[in-house]
């Protein structure tokens, strides 16, 4: 079936009914016209209003509103996300200064640490085409399915992916070890990367890599989702982390990849092997180091000062800068932006 968007562009629904309810990138719920209701088998499958964005966005607001706690109402959230992504954003960019920390810092660390149990897309007796068409949100790759690599990111339903924020949930915020509760740092991300940056949501994907965790909570929780093991370490986590860049290579040879919150170990020598066999950073490394730098040229500037002549004063916050003799610096007035041999991060404006 086909419909027409605003700019008169025909794009092709392969879903229709029920399957097409249950896929929140096309689904719109109440906002289906009469005549997308017809042509789309959903006539009796929803209430008899049609309703706008607008004013679907203003009921969800009022739900929002209900909940009493941060955690509550970033599952309510979640679960908007995960049935109708078109209202999601709407409702978070209507309100974004609000909902910015329910969805990602802070509340999402106690959804990381809490993630097994909040955990609400299991599946039952579906077909082929409605576990396509909806699926679990972002992709779940343990180490004992890593000779399956290329098979599960075929099972990915999005064929246009461009951006994937990937973590081993190994360093999560200042929360340490979470396991596949790291799941909910590359949701959030990427969830931030459309509200506030314009990417679609259906260029986008989460992964979390299952190498197993050293948290003996975790371990010892009955409800515990991931891969019951200690951490695989040296050359065994590098070949299954090389396994995943080359099959994501294969798949996506154009894509964006995104390191999130890799264990200071992992995150430099991930980084310097594939920072020019792929297109990709890490965030907690040049991310925060691009914010740094920014902030320190803006300051000098409202000061009217050079960075050169200036003290600079980090305040530790969780592991950005703490465990490190970062408490002031000087920067040199001879160095440049970036000394690469060094690898020494200094400015001059």
């Amino acid at each position: 079936m086909e419909t027409t968007t605003k700019k008169a562009r025909s794009l092709y629904i392969p879903y229709a009914g029920p399957v097409l309810l249950e896929f929140p990138l096309l689904n719109k719920g109440s906002a289906f016209s009469v005549e997308e209701r017809r042509n789309f088998n959903l006539s009796g499958l929803l209430p008899e209003v049609v309703e706008s964005i607008e004013e679907q966005a203003e009921r969800a607001w009022l739900q929002y509103q209900g909940f009493k706690t941060e955690i509550d109402k970033h599952i309510y959230l979640r679960n908007i996300q995960d049935t109708n992504e078109t209202l999601f954003y709407r409702l978070v960019q209507n309100h974004l200064e609000e909902m910015m920390p329910v969805i990602y810092t802070p509340t999402v660390g106690a959804a990381c640490e809490r993630f097994s149990e909040i955990y609400r897309r299991a599946r039952g007796h579906v077909s082929e085409i409605y576990r396509r068409a909806r699926g679990a949100r972002g992709v779940f790759i343990s180490y004992p399915n890593r000779h399956n690599m290329d098979d599960i990111l075929q099972n990915v339903p999005n064929h246009n992916i461009k951006v994937i924020v990937v973590t081993d949930g190994e360093r999560i915020l200042g929360l340490g070890d979470q396991g596949i509760g790291g799941m909910g740092i590359p949701i959030g991300k990427l969830s931030l990367y459309t509200a506030c940056g314009g990417i679609s949501p259906a260029y986008t994907l989460p992964v979390v890599l299952d190498v197993g965790t050293n948290n003996q909570q975790l371990l010892n929780d009955p409800l515990y989702m991931g891969w019951r093991h200690p951490r695989i370490t040296d050359d065994e986590y590098y070949a299954f982390v090389d396994e995943f860049i080359q099959a994501v290579k294969q798949r996506w040879p154009d894509i964006l990849l995104q390191f999130e919150d890799f264990a200071q170990k992992n995150a430099m020598p991930l980084l310097t092997r594939y920072r020019d066999e792929i297109c990709s950073f890490n965030d907690d490394i040049q991310g925060t180091a691009a914010v740094t730098v920014g902030t320190l040229i803006a300051a000098s500037r409202a000061a009217g000062t050079l960075i050169a002549a200036s003290r600079a004063a980090a305040l530790p916050a969780v592991s950005l800068a703490s465990r490190k003799s970062f408490s002031s610096a000087r920067v040199p007035p001879d160095v440049g932006l970036l000394n690469r041999s060094s690898r020494r991060l200094s400015v001059k404006v």
